[in-house]
C-alpha cells in the first residue's frame, strides 16, 4: 500500500540549499517519491532516475538540491519524523516518554517498510551509514542525552552512570522488533521500555553506595 506524505506533515528542512529560488513543491515531490520507492523497493535498488521519474523530475533538479541518493533519503525521512526536540517536562520518565510519542509517524507499517528498506543497505554502504549516523541519527540521539542531563542535574539520575549506553537501549530494542517481527512495535511499546527497563536502569543505586561485605 502506497503512501502519501502531506505538505502540512513536514517541517523545514535542515539541508543546506544550493543555489537560489528553488520550488518548495518540487522538494516535498521529490521527497515523497524517493520515501514510497524506498518502501516498494529498498535503498539498494532505489535510483535517482527512478526518483526522477516517479516525481516527474528531471535528474538537475534532484541534484541541485542534493548531493546524491543518501542525502535525499535522509532529508526525507527527517522531514518524515520532525525536527529532534526534548521536551522538559520536569522529570526523565515525562520527558522520554514525551520524546517516544514525538519521535511516531501517523503511519507505522509504512515506518516500517522503510526501516526494512533501509537496514540491509546500512550494513554494506559506508556513505549512507555515514550520513545516516550525522544526519538523522546523532542530532536525536543528543536530544535523548539532553533530556537525562537535565535528569543528573535535577538528582534523579547518579552522575556517574554511563548515559551514552542508556540512550542507545531504546532504538537499538526498537529495530531488534522490527528485525524479528517486520513490524514497528505496538503503541505501549516505548511506554514499556521507558518505565520497565531505562528508568530502573538509569535510577539504580550506584555500585559505590552499596556497602562492602563485612570480612571475617
Amino acid at each position: 500500500m502506497s503512501a502519501s506524505i502531506q505538505t502540512g506533515d513536514l517541517v523545514a528542512t535542515t539541508m543546506p540549499r544550493r543555489g537560489r529560488g528553488l520550488d518548495a513543491s518540487r522538494d516535498v515531490a521529490l521527497r515523497t517519491a524517493a520515501l514510497e520507492l524506498l518502501a516498494e523497493i529498498g535503498y539498494d535498488r532505489l535510483t535517482i532516475d527512478a526518483i526522477a521519474a516517479r516525481a516527474h523530475a528531471s535528474k538537475t533538479t534532484i541534484y541541485r538540491r542534493w548531493p546524491g541518493k543518501a542525502e535525499l533519503v535522509v532529508d526525507a525521512m527527517n522531514e518524515l519524523k520532525g525536527s529532534p526536540v526534548a521536551p522538559d517536562t520536569g522529570t526523565l520518565q515525562g520527558d522520554l516518554l514525551a520524546i517516544a510519542r514525538n519521535s511516531k509517524s501517523k503511519d507505522s507499517q509504512f515506518d516500517a517498510r522503510l526501516m526494512i528498506g533501509l537496514i540491509t543497505a546500512l550494513a554494506h554502504d559506508a556513505e549512507l551509514r555515514q550520513v545516516f549516523r550525522d544526519r538523522l541519527i546523532d542530532p536525536r540521539t543528543a536530544a535523548l542525552k539532553e533530556a537525562f542531563e537535565r535528569a543528573v542535574a535535577r538528582g534523579e539520575v547518579a552522575e556517574d552512570r554511563n548515559l551514552d549506553l542508556l540512550v542507545t537501549l531504546f532504538p537499538a530494542l526498537t529495530i531488534h522488533h522490527l528485525l524479528i517481527f517486520g513490524e514497528v512495535p505496538e503503541s505501549d511499546f516505548s511506554e514499556r521500555v521507558i518505565n520497565d527497563l531505562i528508568l530502573p536502569l538509569a535510577t539504580a543505586p550506584t555500585t559505590s553506595s552499596t556497602p562492602s561485605p563485612t570480612r571475617r
